[in-house]
């Protein structure tokens, strides 16, 4: 798991069960989201927890559970195979997902049209897609338990508006929706059940490049550019990481910035981007584009996504001009034991200032500055380690059974 932001640790498998299951739902109607009764519009809460937006969500009266509402997602994926006995479906058929390259096969779950209730708004016809193995560790990467990912069917019948300022999403019947004062309108198109944009993004050499990218909120990274390597290379300066988990294991690449990212017509500077390697890259593209654009660049506006009239309207919020920063450890991390009150070390970048402290892979890492990880959030973790350059942190550490302490001095690395 990656440090600081979560960079796209899902979307690249999510793809594959797109495809196989838009062949394999029994179910042959449109699956939706409508507000109950006569009401124009609804609010329900959200939290955003290491750039994954998690709401509430009843299945089958069962719950509320915690799913991540993710536009990258065309079908609604549920991650915790053991939500199958307490939301009691029956009748699911078993399907063979490939990995990438010659991974094996693996097994998911179809389900019928299931009950999925959030704050008054209901499921038209909605089927799942659940895995019998909880690849993904969305857990351990929030701190806190996620049961799945929530996807085109709210978006695709309803007016979305998520507040990043006051944590909250309006939806509206599209008969209802008027378009907010002083919000810019950025066109969008839908393909493969997914939002897609064009911005002209400048590079380090200065040269402007007009991309095609998916509008991903469950993509944590502000930018992914997905075939770059293949195409120029790298921008000058870079760091190696870990940029996600597919079905077969992580997904290697590298980080940079580019100078200027194109959003309707903000123009936001020094944008941290992502470079997958060139074999990922060249495999997973169901619709011909560029890259995605994530939480980590979108939270810095409020949004409303109107998929039926191809429009997404933005304003940005009080986080607009923040600089972006990015893990200065270089080391990754995850939450596990019971009740994901410990913390572990999943790896250490060679010559970071992690390894230079003498950090290792499946070090449990018990205190920083003398507060216990246990009664930290893992994001209040990912502050410390992004804090400032040149800071210097006490680590208490249990390695190799046994306690140790280590000062750890955090670096800008990109």
């Amino acid at each position: 798991m990656l440090s600081g932001s979560f960079l796209n640790i899902k979307n690249l498998a999510a793809w594959l069960f797109t495809v196989l299951l838009c062949c394999t739902i029994v179910s042959a109607g449109a699956q939706s989201f409508a507000i109950d009764s006569n009401r124009r519009s609804m609010t329900i809460p959200f939290k955003v927890v290491r750039n994954m937006l998690i709401i509430k969500v009843k299945i089958n009266e069962q719950g509320p559970f915690n799913f991540i509402l993710d536009t990258g997602v065309g079908l609604m994926l549920i991650t915790d195979p053991k939500l199958v006995d307490s939301i009691q479906i029956k009748n699911t058929r078993t399907i063979k997902i490939s990995g990438l390259g010659e991974a094996e096969a693996f097994e998911a779950l179809v389900t019928p049209p299931i009950d999925v209730d959030i704050s008054g708004i209901r499921s038209v016809g909605v089927s799942a897609a659940v895995l019998k193995k909880d690849y993904f560790n969305l857990s351990g990467f929030v701190g806190s338990q996620i049961h799945g990912l929530l996807g085109y069917e709210f978006f695709s019948n309803l007016v979305v508006g998520v507040n990043f300022s006051d944590s909250t999403i309006t939806v509206t019947q599209p008969k209802y929706f008027k378009i907010p004062r002083r919000s810019n309108k950025v066109p969008i198109t839908i393909e493969d059940k997914k939002p897609y944009m064009e911005s002209n993004i400048v590079f380090p050499d200065g040269k402007k490049v007009l991309n095609k990218l998916i509008i991903d909120l469950g993509a944590g990274h502000p930018l992914s550019l997905e075939n770059l390597i293949q195409k120029s290379g790298l921008p000058p300066k870079y760091i190696a990481a870990n940029l996600g988990v597919a079905l077969n294991g992580p997904i290697t690449g590298y980080i940079s910035r580019m100078n200027e990212v194109e959003v309707g017509k903000y123009k936001v500077k020094g944008v941290l981007t992502s470079f997958p390697d060139i074999d990922y890259a060249k495999r997973l593209f169901s619709i011909k584009r560029d890259g995605n654009i994530g939480i980590g660049l979108l939270k810095r506006f409020n949004l409303i996504f109107d998929y039926s009239n191809s429009a997404l309207y933005i304003k940005p919020n009080e986080t607009y001009r923040e600089p972006f920063e990015h893990d200065m450890t270089g080391m990754e991390y995850y939450s596990g034991g019971p009740e994901l009150s410990h913390l572990f070390i999943s790896r250490v970048e060679p010559g970071s200032p992690a390894d230079i402290a003498g950090l290792e892979k499946d070090d449990e890492i018990v205190s920083i500055n003398f507060k216990p990880v246990s009664k930290m959030s893992i994001e209040e973790v990912d502050n410390f380690f992004k804090s400032r350059s040149e800071r210097s942190l006490l680590i208490d550490i249990f390695h190799d059974k046994k306690y140790d302490r280590v000062i750890i001095t955090l670096k800008r690395r990109i």
